[in-house]
């Protein structure tokens, strides 16, 4: 059985024991959170999508870590004009582990 979710403004097709790393939610390591925007759950052949949302359906999970991702390297650069610029970010995350997946 798996799911569709929505969180930090991205979908995610998850599904029980997996782990993955979503936007930085505001949960301590440990603690279970219920996500209730599922878009569609499947099971097998059979796949219910909701519109937008799938009534009565949540998906439960455990917060495993928070960290960050590698750096990624921003460089701006004008030819011929003397012009160069650095930059950086490092987006934090959470990383799930889903449990439960329930219609």
């Amino acid at each position: 059985m798996y799911a569709v979710i929505k969180t930090g403004g991205k979908q995610y097709k998850v599904a029980a024991g997996e782990k993955i790393k979503v936007e930085q939610i505001a949960a301590d390591v440990g603690q279970e959170i219920v996500i209730d925007q599922v878009l569609a759950i499947g099971n097998g052949d059979s796949l219910t999508v909701g519109t937008p949302l799938v009534a009565g359906a949540s998906v439960k999970a455990t917060v495993v870590s928070h960290g960050k991702h590698d750096k990624v390297r921003i460089f701006k650069m004008r030819r011929r004009k003397h012009y160069q610029k650095h930059g950086g970010h490092r987006q934090c995350y959470t990383e799930l582990e889903i449990g439960a997946v329930g219609a």
